[in-house]
């Protein structure tokens, strides 16, 4: 494993997962050759999905032919935790700008202090509609009226259709977490001859 505070040893590439409170590192090399830090200056935006004024500025600093990117655990513990879409500027001497690059980096609690629920949208929904299943197997009406008020129930084919959307996203998270781990995902399919 790299020792992630040394410069040398820094990721080359955007994170895909920040974690609130610790410390943010990479660096781009491939940007030197045509855009010399000397010249030029790096900057990332980036905006909370369904949260317009949540945003995150970083400033690239330079290093040789590298842009290195740094953010301290003090600033990074006070991002919103969510999905951020981020672009990459590169601005010349006269404050012209391009977008160089753009992608998408999830904030997440950290597990050390953070009281949120950690597991993803597709596990909370996984368990959600197996509880409603549940309920829903014990009644023996599907919609019921009580004065002027009236109530459908949720069909159980509905939520059997649900049920198997969400398993599938979730199962894909568990095997892209293993993958990245460098864990057998169960995707292989071993032939003999």
């Amino acid at each position: 494993m790299a020792n992630l505070f040394d410069q040398s040893e820094y990721p080359t590439t955007e994170p895909e997962t920040i974690i609130v409170g610790d410390r943010l590192t990479w660096k781009r090399e491939d940007l030197g050759a045509d855009y010399a830090p000397a010249s030029y200056a790096l900057t990332y935006n980036a905006r909370l999905e369904g949260a317009g004024s949540t945003t995150i500025a970083i400033t690239a600093s330079e290093s040789g032919s590298n842009y290195i990117i740094e953010v301290g655990s003090s600033t990074t513990a006070s991002y919103v935790i969510g999905t951020y879409h981020w672009s990459a500027f590169i601005t010349n001497s006269a404050s012209e700008r391009i977008q160089l690059d753009s992608g998408k980096f999830e904030v997440i609690g950290n597990l050390a202090s953070s009281t949120a629920d950690p597991r993803s949208h597709a596990a909370k929904m996984v368990d959600y509609l197996e509880a409603t299943l549940e309920s829903l197997a014990q009644k023996l009406a599907s919609a019921y009226s009580v004065s002027d008020r009236s109530n459908t129930l949720r069909s159980i084919e509905d939520t059997l259709r649900d049920l198997n959307y969400y398993k599938t996203v979730y199962n894909r998270e568990v095997q892209k977490d293993r993958a990245k781990s460098g864990k057998k995902t169960g995707q292989n399919i071993l032939v003999r001859f």
